[in-house]
């Protein structure tokens, strides 16, 4: 897979599996994360709705990525609980919107669909760089993905300089205060914590580099 290959459903698949297995071996960081200052259920929230996501993909029949990220979309709305269901959720939809009608993303549509879906979760919670939130793992991630990806590197490359940005925003919200979600409850107290949304966002773009950069090894 170059720079201009094409990804299809099998890789997009891949990485919702590789996900759902990151969401299980950190279910007790994420939830002990949130203990600290949120309500203690992200790990088992998100471990929850990806596990769905798991069980539909093995009947996933369709070839229209618009569709799949959509269902994956639909899923975590119906299935995630507290704040991070409509979150997760709108970041597939909007990225199912992107992608309606395609079969296969060049790498800067797959860029141009994820920058969607983060812009959707920023208006849908109103949230900003700084707020404390998972934001603060993807805005930074998307800025180095579409640079990465305009100075002419691979997918696989560029998604590797995300997940480094990616990790550098959630390590960067140990020191805020939180201004949105339960944690804005605490005020300064939120400071000296690592945000459970922001680790969770993290570890979306890290399976997504392993699945694109596996399949990018397979097809050399």
């Amino acid at each position: 897979m170059t720079s201009t290959s094409m990804l299809g459903i099998t890789v997009l698949i891949d990485w919702m599996q590789r996900y759902a297995d990151k969401i299980t071996e950190h279910e007790p960081l994420l939830t002990a994360l949130d203990a600290e200052i949120g309500d203690a259920d992200h790990g088992i929230n998100m471990q929850r709705g990806f596990e769905e996501v798991r069980m539909r993909l093995v009947h996933e029949r369709t070839d229209d990525l618009g569709a799949f990220f959509k269902s994956v979309g639909m899923t975590l709305l119906s299935k995630v609980g507290g704040a991070s269901g409509p979150l997760y959720g709108t970041l597939f939809l909007r990225m199912g919107m992107v992608a309606a009608g395609k079969r296969t993303l060049t790498p800067t549509e797959f860029a141009s669909a994820v920058a969607a879906g983060v812009e959707g979760i920023r208006q849908r919670g109103s949230a900003r760089p700084g707020d404390k939130t998972m934001v603060d793992a993807l805005t930074p991630a998307i800025i180095a993905l579409h640079q990465a990806l305009d100075d002419g590197a691979t997918l696989c490359a560029a998604l590797q300089a995300a997940a480094i940005a990616g990790e550098a925003g959630m390590k960067a919200t140990i020191p805020m205060q939180a201004y949105k979600g339960r944690a804005s409850y605490l005020g300064p107290r939120s400071i000296g914590h690592q945000d459970p949304g922001a680790t969770s966002a993290f570890l979306l773009i890290q399976s997504a580099a392993e699945s694109i950069c596996a399949a990018e090894a397979h097809d050399s």
